[in-house]
């Protein structure tokens, strides 16, 4: 890797390039917090990731930034399976983006409605500032758009949306995305996830 970057351009570049090559991302990722550019936009969509608090029922592993993280190295372990390993990645990095403008304490209760509907709007943003691939931001978005159909999908919600992923996006693709999502929790149970993302395929496809 080349010395510290100068410009968003270069953060952006070694962020994909840990995001790919390495095997837990999250080393380098934590040192981000300490680099000058990462408080310059388009960043300033990532920034509030650590300062935004999630329910600890559901999130014992702390802020959303923790969170990132834990799922950003689930990914790395899964790219493999995956058709398009920057897709994913990025996915992964990018996939609650959309929880720092909609977290709220309702009556006790922590909570980021429509947080996935809002991520694909400023994953697009994002990404749009340093590349010109719409089919590669288009991919990214809609992963992180229907990152939270597992949940819906696998609990016969009514936000379940099965037409809506067929179309916009790949199930297998998704499922890989949700699966590193549903770990990268504290004390999550691999073997029930596991099961989870097989009933969601079997219901979807």
């Amino acid at each position: 890797m080349p010395g510290r970057p100068q410009t968003v351009a270069e953060l952006y570049n070694d962020i994909e390039w840990h995001l790919i090559e390495d095997a837990k991302p999250s080393d380098y990722l934590n040192g981000l917090y300490e680099e000058p550019l990462f408080v310059e936009f388009p960043f300033t969509l990532i920034y509030p990731l650590k300062s935004t608090v999630q329910s600890p029922e559901h999130h014992p592993e702390g802020n959303v930034w923790n969170h990132t993280l834990l799922v950003v190295d689930e990914a790395a372990e899964l790219k493999v399976k995956s058709r398009n390993a920057p897709v994913l990645m990025w996915a992964a990095f990018l996939h609650d983006i959309g929880k720092p403008p909609t977290t709220r304490t309702r009556r006790g209760k922590i909570t980021s409605y429509d947080h996935d509907k809002v991520g694909a709007a400023l994953s697009r943003e994002f990404l749009q500032a340093f590349t010109e691939n719409e089919k590669f931001i288009d991919e990214v978005s809609q992963l992180i758009k229907y990152h939270m159909q597992i949940l819906y999908v696998v609990k016969d919600m009514p936000y379940a949306d099965i037409k809506g992923m067929k179309l916009e996006t790949d199930i297998k693709e998704l499922a890989l995305l949700g699966f590193c999502n549903r770990l990268g929790r504290q004390g999550c149970d691999r073997e029930a996830e596991l099961e989870n993302i097989k009933l969601f395929l079997h219901k979807c496809l």
